[in-house]
């Protein structure tokens, strides 16, 4: 317990300081180490086996036809749909689970009454309950995180995904807005303290589709960029985030 403590400190004070390099995963996880430069609290770059090839006309019209931003319940515009998965929702589930991605808890009570049993039994809490955010006019469907032990309070890689009503060849096309949560910082709507996401959004992008790589899940990735793509803006608290605008279109096995 000490150690993961210390490392989750050190992972805090990288990514809300900007001091000294930021612990990446030991446990497992399939996180992609911090920069090199420190103080980033950054994902670092990967180069995906990205195909070259042009996605065809009928699924790039429906991609055009996504959502480029979630938001809030207060209609505040919020992340970008920054990833889309084709696949069933088992394949979907399966494929994040061997990816090791944790299922976020939806109810805050309960997830403190199980963090406590669980580490009562020496287990690690990896389900942090995230906020809900709307697209397609509903909340997220699900909530994937991952994170070291302890650390995920203040940092951790995580997405939110929606079954969208579009199909490709007979797969579910889901809309994914995924962020790396790297400490604090105020809440622009009301003054409370509210995540602080590394605003570099591509890393994370990148962070999902090497994750799913990693564990043989991916028949193919490609990259599809909009015709209106989002490269800078805020999200829903107020944190900046840029882009390059592209989406990662991941077609799972």
């Amino acid at each position: 317990m000490r150690s993961k403590l210390s490392s989750a400190a050190g992972i805090w004070i990288a990514g809300q300081f900007g001091i000294g390099p930021q612990a990446a995963s030991n446990s497992g996880n399939n996180v992609v180490p911090a920069s090199g430069s420190a103080g980033s609290g950054a994902t670092a770059a990967v180069k995906l086996p990205v195909s070259s090839a042009a996605l065809d006309a009928e699924l790039g019209k429906t991609l055009q036809a996504l959502p480029r931003r979630v938001n809030d319940e207060f209609k505040n515009l919020g992340d970008m749909v920054n990833f889309v998965l084709i696949g069933s929702e088992k394949q979907v589930q399966d494929a994040l689970t061997a990816a090791n991605w944790h299922v976020a808890d939806t109810s805050t009570s309960d997830a403190m009454t199980k963090a406590v049993l669980m580490a009562t039994e020496k287990q690690d809490y990896l389900a942090m309950p995230m906020s809900q955010l709307y697209l397609f006019a509903r909340v997220q469907d699900f909530g994937y995180e991952m994170a070291e032990p302890y650390a995920m309070v203040a940092s951790r890689h995580h997405f939110r995904i929606w079954k969208s009503a579009a199909t490709y060849k007979g797969q579910r096309v889901w809309a994914g807005a995924g962020t790396h949560d790297i400490g604090f910082e105020k809440d622009q709507r009301n003054g409370k303290v509210t995540h602080k996401i590394d605003p570099a959004v591509d890393g994370e992008r990148e962070n999902i589709g090497k994750s799913l790589e990693d564990s043989g899940q991916v028949k193919m990735m490609n990259y599809f960029t909009p015709s209106d793509p989002i490269q800078e803006s805020k999200n829903a608290t107020g944190g900046g985030f840029h882009s390059d605008g592209r989406v990662l279109v991941i077609f799972l096995q």
